[in-house]
């Protein structure tokens, strides 16, 4: 890979596009100098120069101080031309610091000039100060700035191209870092599309779509998973189909999915690749008219590799999500099976899933915590496949050994779940013993109290009994939300925690914007 760097970074004709983070205007650079003599010599020596279709806007500051708010307002600057005496001995030199210790700016080429090389001997400067060139200004003569500037402006595009990379490969790798995290597939297209463009030094504007099987019985359906640029604002609509101003585009796309292969145009081109399950993805990158260039073989090649690699973490990305998706599915159907058992519908554990998702958010728990609740409150009366369908079923109230048997479905569940590494059915298996605990100490299994309870057990019992009380029972018909309230206020501190009390009064809305999803 080394070796396909240097290539790239060769020469101009490699590294044609220039990086679209900077600004596109003009190069920056910044004279400080307390002559005045300086700032007009190198504006009419560097006034017209121009470096891969860019011109130049030269910043003038002629203190210390005021090199030091111009710097700040200006970190895109690509090249400091700096005095060393100014309005003290060593002016200069503290702007130098200043940049690169406070402002951290490690990007700007800072070159020293000098007309009293005494006051700061090259060596020394050197030695102690984080500059790139020391220059004293006897000797730079008008073509020698020139050949410095045009120099140094390639030394500060190579580097921001490297450093864009990099911020390519962070975000992919911070991708993988999240890959549970239901945005982890756009936060990976997106690491996707901005390492493309900073592999080529290509403009920022390109666009990554995905068509999967089913969309093939629907070839009109292109999923747009990361846009940027020129095409940012088409990441909104999901779907390519949804855009009417794009018929040429799609077209195109389209094209380069049946063809199954790469396809350039003047000013685009289209980059295919597919994973396991027949997906199909197309990365699309649009370079600047002003820059259109034919790609080189290296080039192409490049583009092959990156997408290759891209296929893979791709591929494990999806693999993973799958997995999650299938475990979810599992923990549902297993819900759903128990609830129709006991006459009750499989939307009672969706609803009690997302009350306590909810309920565990507006808690302050982190939502890989609530992920975790949502998934395992579905269990929580797992336990009810050993109670017999006579009471389990029975519409009027249970006599008071129905009752004690009845109870133990609390046990059962525990019974059936502990013991699991797997945090899910850990989560699983407390909700399932404690969401008949009740605050004040008075419920069963164990008979635990405020705090000792545990969170989620103390969330799960509040999602169950709101649930159970706005919905149709066997044994009663549904309350109105106000009666709901009204019976959560009279068990504050008695059945119920009180701090969760007042999140679900204070959020009802919400509860029963999910109530009227998932209906009976």
């Amino acid at each position: 890979m080394a070796e396909e760097e240097d290539l790239f970074f060769a020469d101009d004709d490699d590294v044609a596009g220039i990086d679209a983070k900077l600004e596109k205007e003009a190069w920056i650079i910044m004279v400080v100098d307390d002559e005045e003599e300086v700032h007009t010599v190198t504006r009419l020596v560097l006034g017209d120069l121009s470096f891969q279709g860019r011109k130049i806007n030269l910043l003038s500051a002629r203190s210390g101080i005021e090199a030091k708010k111009l710097i700040a307002e200006n970190p895109n600057t690509a090249l400091l031309l700096l005095d060393v005496v100014m309005e003290t001995d060593h002016a200069g030199l503290d702007v130098a610091r200043y940049v690169r210790e406070e402002l951290g700016n490690h990007f700007v080429r800072i070159v020293l000039r000098t007309g009293q090389p005494g006051q700061a001997p090259e060596k020394e400067v050197i030695d102690q100060y984080d500059i790139n060139d020391y220059k004293e200004k006897t000797e730079l003569t008008a073509q020698k700035l020139y050949t410095l500037a045009y120099a140094t402006l390639r030394s500060y595009r190579d580097i921001m191209v490297i450093e864009n990379n990099k911020r390519g490969l962070e975000k992919i790798i911070k991708a993988s870092a999240k890959i549970f995290q239901v945005q982890a597939m756009r936060d990976f297209a997106h690491g996707a599309l901005e390492q493309m463009t900073s592999l080529l030094n290509l403009e920022e504007s390109a666009m990554y779509c995905r068509s999967g099987l089913a969309v093939h019985q629907d070839k009109d359906n292109i999923e747009i998973l990361a846009a940027t640029g020129d095409f940012e604002s088409l990441e909104t609509h999901n779907h390519l189909t949804n855009v009417e101003a794009t018929p040429e585009l799609l077209e195109q796309i389209k094209s380069c999915l049946e063809q199954r292969k790469n396809l350039y145009y003047d000013d685009h081109y289209l980059t295919y690749f597919e994973t396991q399950g027949d997906e199909r993805h197309v990365l699309v990158v649009k370079e600047d008219p002003e820059q259109v260039s034919t790609l080189s073989d290296i080039d192409k090649n490049l583009i092959e590799v990156f997408c290759s690699n891209v296929g893979v973490a791709f591929e494990n990305i999806y693999l993973n999500q799958e997995i999650e998706d299938t475990q979810r599915e599992i923990v549902y159907r297993l819900g759903e099976a128990v609830e129709t058992r006991s006459k009750e519908t499989g939307n009672h554990v969706k609803r009690v899933a997302l009350f306590s998702e909810l309920l565990a958010l507006k808690a302050g728990m982190s939502i890989s915590e609530a992920e975790q609740i949502k998934l395992a409150s579905p269990m929580h009366d797992l336990g009810k496949i050993g109670i017999p369908d006579a009471i389990l079923n029975k519409p009027g109230k249970l006599d008071d050994d129905e009752l004690k048997i009845m109870r133990t479905h609390a046990q059962i569940g525990y019974e059936i779940l502990k013991g699991s590494k797997r945090k899910v059915l850990e989560v699983a298996s407390i909700i399932a013993n404690e969401h008949h605990e009740k605050y004040d100490g008075t419920g069963y299994p164990n008979g635990l109290q405020g705090e000792n309870i545990s969170l989620e057990g103390r969330i799960s019992s509040i999602a169950d009994v709101f649930d159970a009380l706005s919905n149709k029972r066997c044994y009663k018909d549904p309350w109105p939300v106000e009666k709901v309230l009204e019976y959560f206020q009279q068990e504050k501190g008695k059945s119920f925690d009180p701090k969760l009390v007042d999140i679900l009064v204070d959020n009802v809305d919400s509860f029963e914007k999910i109530m009227q999803k998932y209906q009976d």
